[in-house]
């Protein structure tokens, strides 16, 4: 059986350890969090929400993956998901060059377009990434919350070059042991599209502290959504990315709109797009109430320097990272006032 390490066991990466362990496969789940290590060691994983179970401890008996903290990591490992903030992918990915085995493979699935810069360090070879349709919120050490409907869950895999890897069967099989894995051969048209969404959402939350459902119910919120998936969309455009569809919606038929009536339209249409997800909020928000630095730059940041790479407006994006920065410098809160700025 392979050896698998999820590295970031935070809400996402402690959901998919239990999903794993629930279907007999184990895996290792490393995170800095020494209360949420010790809780797992010892109640196991706890997911509440839209589903209900307990694993068993997550402390190496009977065939079962451990929780550890870093620096308790000894052996090497054939899968390595990886599911940390971006700010520490230069060092995370130098370190855990150490503990893949040769033919093994780290699959990111972070937010954004990490997958470049992972190659850079590791080899394309060593890189595959995953979208993740579907969210969570840790609300105590070794007690998760799934936000998605089961039945809404999917995940994205592909890799960056032409070629499919060699690995992206065996680690579709893992991923399968949770929900519906799509595997990509236009990976980056893919990306951009769930970046789009997170752009739209997960920033938006970041501004306001809404859910993702609040976001599509309010006008103004609403209004700058709409704002950012166009930008999105006109910046795909200009790089001459496919955008590829997200469960079955077609982004820009949707969203791509030049007069008043298909902004309506598309503002009808977004609520009813976003209802399975609408529980969720921005992974953000807990960075932001801690007063640390969140994922903005490598979300709508990414955004803005693509338009800016190919000669396109991004004013919302730009506003939204503008905003964020801001809350992380404690001279503003996250909050709905904060539509006022835009």
């Amino acid at each position: 059986m392979a050896q698998i390490l999820i590295y970031g066991a935070g809400s996402m990466g402690t959901v998919l350890g239990a999903y794993l362990l629930k279907a007999g496969v184990p895996a290792d789940l490393v995170t800095r969090d020494k209360d949420h290590v010790q809780a797992l060691k010892t109640g196991g994983a706890k997911i509440s929400g839209t589903v209900s179970f307990t694993t068993p401890p997550f402390n190496g008996e009977e065939g079962r993956g451990c929780a550890l903290l870093p620096f308790e990591m000894k052996k090497k490992y054939d899968i390595v998901f990886l599911i940390t903030k971006q700010q520490d992918n230069a060092v995370s990915a130098a370190m855990l060059k150490n503990f893949i085995t040769p033919d093994g493979v780290l699959c990111t699935l972070q937010n954004g377009i990490p997958e470049p810069a992972l190659a850079e360090i590791m080899g394309e070879n060593k890189v595959l990434g995953c979208m993740c349709a579907w969210g969570a919120n840790k609300t105590k050490p070794g007690c998760v919350d799934l936000t998605s409907e089961p039945s809404s869950m999917s995940f994205g895999l592909g890799n960056l070059g032409k070629d499919t890897h060699p690995k992206l069967g065996e680690v579709k099989a893992v991923l399968e042991k949770m929900c519906a894995v799509t595997t990509e051969n236009n990976f980056i048209g893919v990306r951009w599209s769930k970046l789009l969404i997170n752009a739209a959402f997960s920033g938006m939350s970041a501004v306001t502290g809404f859910n993702f459902g609040q976001i599509a119910s309010g006008k103004r919120s609403r209004e700058c959504a709409l704002g950012v998936l166009k930008e999105c969309i006109n910046v795909c455009r200009a790089a001459k990315i496919i955008i590829e569809p997200v469960q079955g919606k077609d982004l820009v038929r949707l969203f791509d709109y030049n007069n008043s009536l298909q902004k309506l339209k598309a503002s009808l249409i977004l609520p009813i797009a976003i209802r399975k997800h609408k529980a969720i909020t921005s992974s953000m928000l807990p960075d932001l109430d801690r007063g640390r630095l969140c994922e903005i730059d490598e979300i709508n940041g990414v955004v803005c320097s693509w338009g800016k790479k190919h000669g396109v407006s991004t004013p919302v994006n730009d506003k939204i990272v503008e905003i964020v920065h801001s809350i992380e410098r404690g001279e503003r809160k996250y909050a709905p006032v904060n539509l006022d700025l835009f």
